[in-house]
Order: structure tokens, then C-alpha cells, then sequence
């Protein structure tokens, strides 16, 4: 009989995965690390870096609508169903896909070149005029970049499917030099519009980095959906629609908010941008790589392992979110002080911004969790369910968030605070109502956690006191002797815990490198 548990062969398979995926996001995120602090040298927190928030959250809207939700939702489950199969068919679902997204894209690129004034007075205050001029341009030249990422989105699905993992790694990696690319060659005559044309540079580049994994790709147009797999697709996306409904209305009061405080949208930019780096190492790489199992196990009605696999996810993210977030917030000040005070960016922002990073980083560790939770809904063919709390979320931030706004003096970090109890409200529901459908009891979550946090917690008091200690030498060596001997007092108190994913993840590491 075979083996549910973890070890096995698809887990194995799994961690693998997380890891090459892994490598394409610490390489993402690294040169992300590069092209935000570039962005503050040359614009700082101003009003420029405001007005391209704005205007990239259209284009970034359109993506996630029609993309990104639908590519773990439906894409990559359905997808993987026929990969293993006929190529013929699998080719033919694929371009019907393909065909219906891309003249869906095309219209929304047209209507929102049109509309561009109307669209950015929708997401800022009416007395905000500078912002609006120069929002309003910079969504038309964007608009473009939503194609290009629509292209790229639907060719990571089809890698993903395949079980491809290498290109699609890395293309966040380029388009992030993509953007750096034009920011540092035409700030000087361009100023903030430099920075969209570096996004159309990327948006591209993503595309033409995934065309060798498509080499024998047998794409035909076809606008009918006729493909049962299609129909089934769109009836699975449907339900992703209601979701990304609540987060465009979530966005617009959002942005719509902080476009009444100065530089707000900008350090929010930034202080996400620290928050990003251990999200996408971590839970994406995780939730990306198991997706297709979990799938393939559902399909085949194997309730064991799709319960040992959603479980050894979780607890793999919890082995390395809860480190990560408590050292960004023992070391803060210092890491945002290394990686944006340069240029226009001077020790006020830094300030300002480490706080709004404290802020946001209760929300890391339920926002991890969030998507490996999710993706086990998509994996279940259930895009319904995890949209709906999507509705249930945004209350939780207005909860949070209007009162703060109101009552008190905290200006924007009021949103901060409400955007990290939406994640934590989000990822609460989502795991409540996935525990009805899959039970988790015997899988040691809660051991898993407590252990965790024990193990974070002390870390987190040793690396705040010694970059105490060390607070006159220069940020660099602050923050890696402290966050260096953070890691390996973590790595030493996990294994002392006997924390069970290090075990799993240990041996899956062996095992890689061993091949």
C-alpha cells in the first residue's frame, strides 16, 4: 500500500519545486531589492511616486482580474488534468484560452487608454489636481504592459502545468531589471514617466524569457470555447470575478484614502516592498509548487495525501515565515535605513517607513498561510468560496482602519493597521471554512505553531539586542552579523524544538542536491 504521509515521493517532488521556485524569487526579490531603492534615489516619497502607485494599479488591476486569479484558480488545476494526456487536446484548451483572454485584454487596454482621466478620478480626492496630472498620463502609457502580462501570465500556467517551474521563476527577475533599465537611463528626460516605460520594457521581456518552454506549442485561434475543459475553466473562474470585485472596490477606497496624505502611497510602496521579499520567498514558492499535486490528488480522491500535503505546506511556511517576520521587525530601522536612505530618501522617510513596516508585518505570517490555503480551495475546484471572504475581508479592513482614521492622529498608518487585519481576517475565515471541508486534526498544526513562534520569538529578542549592541558600527555589518546570528540561533532552536518541516525540508534539500 502506498504511503500518505510526508517523505513521499510527491512531497518530495514538491519541495523540490518550492526550491527552484524559490531561487527565481530570492533573485526576483533581491533585484527588487535594487529597483526600489533606485526608485528612492531618484524620486524619493514625493508626489511622483504617488501619481505611478496610482496609475499602475489600473494595469495591475486588469492583470489580476483577468490573470493571476484565474491562473491558480483554473488555469494550472485544469490545465494539469490534461498536460499528462493527448497534446493534441491539451494544445487545443490552451489556445481556446488563449484566444478568449487575449481579445478580452485587448478591449480593456483600449477602454482604459480612453478613460484614463475617469479612472484616476475615481482614485483620488478631488483636490488632489497635481496628482491627477500627472496619474493620468502615466495610466496610458501603462496600459500596454497589460497584454504583454497577460501573455506571460498564460505561459507560466501552461510551464506550471507541465510541471516547468525553471523559466517562470524568474520572470518577475526581468521585469524588475526591465524597470530599472529605464528609471536609470531616461529619469533625466522622462522623470517619473521613465519608470512606466521600464514596466512596458519588463512586461516584454517576461514574455520572451518563457517562449523556449513553449517550443512545440500547437496554438490555433479559436474564439468559440467549444473544448469542454474551456467551458470548464470559465465556470471556474467565474467565481473569481465576485472576489476580485471586492478587492478593486477594497483598492479604490484604498487608494482613494491615502491620495489625501502626502507620500503616503510612496511609503506604503516601500515598506511592501520589505514585506514582499519573504512573502514571495516563502508562500509563494510553497503554494506554487503544490498546487499541482494538491490537484492531481483531488482529482483522484485521495483525501490522505491531499490532507498530508496541504498540512507539510503549511507547516513548511510557518518554519520560515514566523523567523522572517520577526526579524524585520527586531531589525526594522536598520534594514529599511541599508536599503532605501540614499539620494532623495533621507532619514525622515527612513523613520516614517520602518514604522508603516512594523505596521504591516502582523499581517505577514496570515497572508503566507493565506495562499497555500486558497490554492488547496483551487485545487478542490472550489473558486467560489475563497472569494466570497474576500467581501468578508474588506469589511475587516474598513473595521479596522476608519475608526483609526477618525479618531486618532495616525494619518495613513490607520491603513496600515486595517490592511493588516484584512490579511489576518482573511486567512482566520479562509482556514476556518477549509477545515469543514478537509479536516486537519492530527497533522500537528498547532504543535507546528507553537513551536514556532517560541523558536521566532527568542530569536527575534537576541537580534533586537544585538543590533543594540552594535547600533555604532555601519548598517551593513548591523544587520548581517544580527540577522546572521539570528538565523543560525533559529536554525539551532527549531532543531532543539524538533520542528518536523525543518526534518522534511532538510531531507527534500539532501535529496535535490544529491541528484
Amino acid at each position: 500500500m502506498s504511503d500518505p504521509l510526508p517523505g513521499s515521493t510527491a512531497l518530495r517532488g514538491i519541495a523540490s519545486a518550492a526550491m527552484l521556485i524559490a531561487v527565481g524569487n530570492v533573485l526576483s526579490r533581491l533585484v527588487g531589492f535594487v529597483r526600489e531603492p533606485i526608485i528612492a534615489y531618484y524620486f524619493g516619497r514625493g508626489v511622483a511616486v504617488d501619481a505611478f502607485q496610482i496609475a499602475w494599479t489600473v494595469p495591475s488591476t486588469i492583470y489580476d482580474m483577468l490573470i493571476a486569479g484565474a491562473v491558480s484558480a483554473a488555469l494550472v488545476p485544469v490545465f494539469s488534468e490534461y498536460a499528462e494526456g493527448a497534446r493534441d487536446e491539451f494544445w487545443q484548451v490552451v489556445s481556446g484560452v488563449l484566444s478568449i483572454a487575449l481579445a478580452a485584454l485587448t478591449a480593456l487596454v483600449a477602454l482604459g487608454v480612453w478613460q484614463a482621466p475617469l479612472i484616476v478620478a475615481a482614485l483620488t480626492r478631488s483636490q488632489e489636481s497635481e496628482l491627477r496630472a500627472l496619474a493620468t498620463p502615466l495610466v496610458r502609457l501603462l496600459m500596454p504592459a497589460v497584454l504583454l502580462m497577460g501573455i506571460s501570465g498564460l505561459a507560466t500556467a501552461v510551464l506550471h502545468a507541465q510541471r516547468r517551474f525553471l523559466l517562470p521563476a524568474f520572470v518577475m527577475v526581468v521585469f524588475s531589471l526591465g524597470m530599472m533599465l529605464g528609471v536609470v537611463i531616461l529619469h533625466d528626460r522622462l522623470g517619473i514617466n521613465s519608470l512606466a516605460i521600464g514596466a512596458l520594457i519588463g512586461a516584454g521581456a517576461q514574455v520572451v524569457l518563457q517562449l523556449p518552454g513553449l517550443r512545440g506549442a500547437r496554438l490555433r485561434p479559436s474564439l468559440g470555447g467549444g473544448h469542454p475543459a474551456v467551458r470548464r475553466i470559465l465556470r471556474l473562474y467565474a467565481p473569481v470575478t465576485l472576489g476580485i470585485g471586492f478587492s478593486i472596490v477594497g483598492t479604490l477606497i484604498d487608494r482613494w484614502l491615502a491620495s489625501g496624505f502626502t507620500a503616503a502611497l510612496g511609503t506604503m510602496r516601500y515598506a511592501t516592498t520589505l514585506i514582499q521579499f519573504p512573502l514571495g520567498l516563502v508562500a509563494s514558492a510553497v503554494a506554487l509548487a503544490v498546487l499541482p499535486t494538491l490537484s492531481r490528488q483531488s482529482a483522484a480522491a485521495d483525501e490522505a495525501r491531499f490532507r498530508a500535503t496541504l498540512a507539510m505546506g503549511l507547516k513548511v511556511v510557518l518554519l520560515l515565515i514566523l523567523p522572517a517576520t520577526a526579524g524585520l521587525a527586531a531589525l526594522a530601522t536598520p534594514i529599511t535605513r541599508l536599503v532605501f536612505e540614499r539620494g532623495a530618501f533621507g532619514a525622515a522617510d527612513t523613520a516614517v517607513t520602518a514604522l508603516a513596516l512594523l505596521l504591516y508585518l502582523p499581517g505577514l505570517p496570515a497572508a503566507a498561510l493565506d495562499q497555500v490555503l486558497i490554492f488547496a480551495f483551487y485545487a478542490r475546484k472550489n473558486t467560489l468560496t475563497p472569494n466570497l471572504i474576500q467581501g468578508a475581508a474588506i469589511g475587516c479592513y474598513l473595521l479596522a482602519a476608519l475608526p483609526l482614521l477618525w479618531f486618532t492622529h495616525l494619518g495613513f498608518l490607520a491603513l496600515v493597521i486595517g490592511n493588516s487585519a484584512q490579511l489576518i481576517g482573511h486567512a482566520l475565515i479562509t482556514y476556518a471554512l477549509l477545515s469543514r471541508a478537509v479536516p486537519l486534526h492530527g497533522q500537528r498544526l498547532g504543535e507546528a505553531t507553537r513551536k514556532g513562534l517560541l523558536a521566532s520569538g527568542l530569536m527575534a529578542g537576541a537580534v533586537a539586542g544585538l543590533a543594540a549592541l552594535l547600533s555604532e558600527l555601519p548598517t551593513v555589518i548591523v544587520v548581517a552579523v544580527a540577522g546572521g546570528a539570528g538565523a543560525l540561533l533559529y536554525l539551532a532552536l527549531s532543531a532543539t524544538l524538533r520542528i518536523e518541516a525543518l526534518g522534511f525540508f532538510s531531507e527534500a534539500l539532501r535529496a535535490r542536491l544529491g541528484r
